[in-house]
């Protein structure tokens, strides 16, 4: 496969101030996969594309049928539309790229999955799931999913390039954020979440490794492959992160959208202390900690955040504060009132 290299700049402003050049790219390694399986795998129906400007009848307002016809078929992306460039990240199913579409310039993440991996793990509903939740998501603090693709072997997500990587990384790299970076970030995330269930979406897997970090230092939830659109509010699924499963989860009891709120709670006491609050030396005595809510704070943790944490941190999902009212907690409106933008963590080197 021959993929052409680029030497572009982010669409992004000011990016006089903020280039990220990609020189001496190497190619895409997308390697044959060594499984037989089928290559049937399904996907849904192709969206339209948003990068691009596909006005081919301006210059012939009422358009034959050839046009349109040409015109539907330039709707389906394919792997010419880009030019490559280096790797983003690794996962288990295939990799991310950063990528720019050939005809806007636009720079985007490229997430490229192998089908015959995807079958052999026997999660084919879970791909299907994610790509029909998260290209349906419009909300700032949400990554955004431009369309996706097909061919013989892959499946190719196009997604909002998140210039400054993980949250997960930022956290270690600091060791632990002040309670204004995590209450900005608890913030945020709020938001993102109350606009998830007003969709009747439950993410069911927030946590440091699943937030990035965009242009703007913004947080972004990116990962939807463990999210359900619910209507009905009551899953039986064991799903998530060990530290982040709610007492409903472990216990296999049906869980609806406050599993959301719990892990809130769970994320906003690692961004304060650097280790979840459930962290053991092994998962039995993490599953103990869980079921009985045992938290321990540490010294430097204000009184506060202590009484968010524990509204959030409750048994009973019912019982929960609801995330309306998370943004109207005192130590959210103290530390981060509306309107205070997100802090910025070493500009010129997060993107390395």
């Amino acid at each position: 496969m021959n993929i052409q290299k680029y030497d572009g700049k982010e669409n992004r402003p000011n990016t006089a101030e903020r280039a990220d050049t990609c020189k001496n790219i190497p190619k895409m390694p997308i390697e044959s996969s060594s499984s037989t399986h089928p290559t049937n795998f399904k996907v849904p129906l192709p969206r339209p594309r948003p990068l691009a400007n596909n006005n081919v009848n301006d210059k012939n307002p009422t358009g034959s049928q050839d046009a349109k016809a040409a015109e539907n078929k330039k709707q389906e992306w394919a792997l010419t539309d880009f030019d490559l460039g280096r790797p983003l990240g690794k996962g288990k199913f295939g990799n991310v790229y950063l990528a720019r579409e050939k005809k806007s310039h636009y720079v985007v993440a490229l997430k490229v999955l192998f089908k015959s991996q995807i079958l052999d793990s026997d999660i084919e509903h879970q791909v299907r799931r994610e790509v029909e939740i998260q290209c349906r998501l419009r909300h700032p603090n949400i990554l955004r999913m431009y369309g996706y693709f097909h061919d013989e072997k892959r499946i190719y997500l196009i997604l909002e390039y998140a210039k400054h990587g993980a949250l997960y990384k930022l956290l270690k790299e600091r060791g632990r954020f002040d309670e204004k970076t995590a209450a900005i970030y608890v913030r945020d995330l709020s938001k993102a979440l109350i606009y998830c269930h007003s969709k009747k979406v439950i993410h069911r897997d927030i946590k440091p490794e699943n937030l990035l970090i965009g242009h703007n230092f913004e947080l972004k939830i990116a990962d939807f492959g463990w999210s359900v659109h619910s209507p009905s509010s009551r899953r039986m699924t064991l799903c998530g992160t060990l530290d982040y499963l709610s007492p409903e989860m472990i216990e296999g009891k049906p869980h609806s959208f406050a599993i959301d709120i719990w892990s809130l709670g769970v994320l906003c006491y690692e961004l304060l202390v650097g280790l979840p609050p459930f962290d053991a030396k092994d998962a039995n005595q993490t599953y103990r900690k869980i079921k009985y809510v045992i938290v321990k704070y540490p010294d430097y943790v204000s009184a506060q955040a202590r009484d968010l944490m524990g509204k959030l941190l409750v048994i009973e999902p019912e019982n929960r504060l609801p995330l309306v009212h998370v943004l109207q907690h005192p130590w959210i409106k103290q530390n981060a009132p509306e309107g205070v933008p997100p802090p910025v963590f070493n500009p010129e080197t997060s993107d390395k």
